[in-house]
């Protein structure tokens, strides 16, 4: 029997190696409770009350599967999932999925400085001001930044989240009617409804978007993360998933529990709206975290979706890439995050435009695009001449399928019922 002494060293030992490749899953799946995030989990308990939390549970093992997979396949093979994607199966592919996550991701990053401007915009400080500042700033973290600099503030940001979960108890639901309504089937007319199904798509789309697969890939091979280190690192990725969806979860109650049940079924143009009409209902710390968080969240996102984008794009067509890179060894990485830094902070100065359609919309198609990703990582994470010991066991593989399946009919329901 091994004596105290020896197994206080071996989890010494384990502590330090998940220290060592904590990270990139924590903050990729964090990162997802973004401007588009906030918005969509606020609009759903807003608009519907607690009848969507059915679908965290579903979303949280899909979201856990999905990433596991990505971070996986990094750590196994060492590259990218772009830069696979046109080994594998070629570059013309490769192309129509670089362009298809090129124009998504620009309607994600517009819908990120829109949270930072109505964020900011709570406390009167005009967007023409702040959306240029916070544009240069996270240009300047990242191109003068080092990949271990950049991630300890993601992490740093990342812990920042908690504030949405103290917004939830501080907006004092109905806690029994909540579990309730977390564990039980949703009724078969809801999902026949338009309104309801469009939500249900853009929930799965905001928490588990296409991006997130490239950049939690790419963060895995630049850490230097090995298959043999993985282990340790899946742990990353599993509790990075179960806190996001923690937040995403009080974020829907928060507003199901005083939006919804005073008769505020739209929350208006922004997620800032949402901030401004629980200050009434839930008090003044509510609205602040909530407030807070959004800012938080908007400039995070608006940091990690414009290098996850540069990721891979450069991977999928052969360029240089890094955050330990200077721009001279990496200029088209470099320029691309650029470009869609300063396109998207100007998209949103635009007086008139519609934010709330486009923030919402970029949700949806992020879900209707997932299945395209998704059968690209199950062809590769289940090719054992690439993976080797490393392929998707079988409840990977049915969880993976059923999410691509259920995601495929959902959006065929919806242009039906349109």
């Amino acid at each position: 029997m091994k004596s105290f002494k020896t197994i206080l060293k071996t989890w010494r030992v384990r502590l330090a190696l998940l220290l060592a490749v904590i990270g990139p899953g924590f903050i990729t799946a964090n990162v997802d409770n973004d401007a588009g995030g906030i918005f969509t989990y606020s609009q759903a308990g807003a608009q519907f009350g607690y009848t969507l939390l059915w679908t965290m549970i579903p979303i949280t093992i899909a979201l856990i599967v999905i990433q596991e997979m990505s971070g996986r396949l990094g750590a196994v093979t060492g590259k990218g999932l772009s830069d696979l994607i046109r080994e594998e199966f070629g570059f013309r592919l490769t192309f129509i999925v670089m362009v298809t996550l090129l124009i998504l991701n620009f309607l994600n990053v517009v819908g990120e400085f829109a949270g930072v401007a109505s964020s900011l915009g709570l406390f009167g400080w005009s967007k023409y001001i702040v959306v240029p500042a916070c544009a240069l700033l996270v240009w300047m973290l990242v191109v003068r930044g080092t990949y271990a600099s950049i991630e300890k503030i993601f992490l740093t940001a990342s812990a920042f989240y908690v504030c949405y979960i103290v917004a939830g108890v501080l907006a004092h639901p109905n806690w029994k009617a909540a579990a309730f309504a977390t564990v039980t089937r949703p009724e078969a007319a809801g999902i026949r409804n338009y309104g309801y199904l469009y939500m249900v798509i853009a929930l799965v789309g905001t928490t588990i978007a296409p991006w997130m697969q490239f950049y939690l890939q790419a963060s895995i091979v630049e850490k230097g993360i090995t298959a043999k280190q993985y282990r340790a690192s899946r742990w990353d990725v599993i509790l990075g998933c179960v806190f996001t969806d923690v937040v995403a979860w009080f974020i829907i109650v928060a507003c199901a529990a005083t939006l919804y049940a005073y008769g505020h079924h739209d929350i208006g143009t922004n997620g800032a709206d949402a901030a401004q009409a629980l200050r009434p209902l839930a008090g003044e710390y509510a609205y602040l975290l909530f407030s807070a968080g959004l800012f938080n969240a908007s400039l995070f996102a608006a940091s990690i979706l414009p290098i996850s984008t540069a990721y891979a794009v450069c991977e999928g067509l052969g360029f240089e890439s890094g955050l330990d890179k200077k721009f001279h060894e990496a200029p088209v990485f470099y320029w691309l995050y650029t470009v869609l830094i300063a396109l998207g902070a100007a998209f949103v100065l635009i007086p008139r435009l519609p934010l709330v359609y486009v923030t919402v919309l970029s949700q949806a198609v992020n879900g209707m695009v997932l299945p395209l990703v998704l059968i690209f990582m199950l062809l590769l994470t289940n090719d054992r001449e690439l993976m080797g010991e490393y392929i998707n066991g079988r409840a990977l593989n049915i969880v993976a399928w059923t999410t691509v399946v259920v995601v495929i009919a959902m959006t065929l329901l919806l242009i039906v019922f349109h």
